[in-house]
């Protein structure tokens, strides 16, 4: 391995030092005023504070709506990671198959540079109970949709927009994963028989077992934090808080209900939860990947 030699010891400092005081001032800054407000009360127009301990956290985790928005989040973010990953798998699967490869990834590959605002707002319109097309379809078959009522048909929408958002992202990977398996394989398990479902489960998934990992973790974190966007548009974590997960409710109590300091302790709740469930990940489920 060939070892990169810089002249002025100065020069690699100064190379990451705009990555540095962007993580310092849109990551660590934030992180470190949100470990402070969750142990002080102050009034919302922040012209009186008082130091109250852990006083938040107790507040935060005895309060039923904290309890129905993490049942909320854990739902919603299983179902969307399901979701995202299992049509990215069959669509990658797809496009080693079908003619015009290159045109069919690029269109697979669009949904993501949509907003997700933007993404929600476009489910929104298309199962719109009023106006939406396939709304009407449903109701034409006998399917009273109505997401704005119902808090099932509210997820649904919701776990579908997000989920859509976020096939294009797991697409590339599994993609590039299935390039890099060497076909010699798949052809000698071709030659003793092996028809096509057993192929993929025996030989194609095991072997995509890394990539599966990596995108598990990442659409877990997505979920959990990028889909603030898609809930605000679509339903504001309505009906009935049916769709308030953990991150919408800190935006609705800190910066709707102006509750700084639960606010403050629910951030630092969510982190620790994300950081957990990513640690648990690493710990449990890594143990059944299998690295070529």
């Amino acid at each position: 391995m060939q070892r990169v030699v810089f002249p002025n010891k100065i020069l690699p400092y100064l190379l990451v030092a705009p990555q540095i005081a962007l993580t310092i001032v849109f990551f660590f800054w934030p992180a470190s005023q949100a470990l402070y407000q969750s142990v002080i009360r102050e009034d919302p127009f922040g012209l009186k504070s008082g130091f109250v301990g852990f006083a938040n956290f107790s507040a935060v985790l005895s309060e039923p709506n904290y309890l129905n928005s993490l049942k909320v989040t854990v739902i919603f973010s299983a179902l969307t990671a399901l979701l995202a990953m299992a049509v990215a798998l069959l669509l990658a699967t797809a496009a080693d198959v079908v003619r015009g490869q290159a045109f069919y990834r690029t269109l697979l590959i669009w949904p993501y540079a949509v907003a997700p605002a933007v993404a929600g707002m476009l489910w929104l319109f298309m199962f719109n109970p009023a106006m939406g097309t396939f709304a009407y379809m449903l109701r034409r078959n006998g399917f009273h949709w109505d997401p704005l009522l119902n808090g099932n048909h509210a997820m649904i929408l919701i776990v579908v927009a997000a989920a859509w958002k976020q096939i294009s992202y797991n697409f590339l990977f599994f993609v590039a994963g299935l390039q890099a398996i060497p076909k010699s394989l798949i052809e000698a398990a071709a030659i003793d028989g092996a028809r096509g479902t057993r192929r993929f489960w025996t030989i194609v998934f095991p072997l995509l077992a890394p990539t599966t990992f990596f995108l598990l973790v990442v659409n877990t974190v997505y979920a959990f934090f990028d889909t603030f966007g898609i809930i605000h548009s679509v339903t504001g974590g309505g009906p009935a808080r049916a769709t308030e997960t953990l991150v919408y409710k800190v935006y609705n109590d800190g910066f709707v209900n102006l509750n700084l300091g639960s606010s403050a302790a629910q951030s630092v709740i969510l982190m620790a939860i994300v950081i957990g469930l990513t640690a648990f990940q690493f710990r449990f489920v890594e143990k059944r990947v299998h690295y070529g």
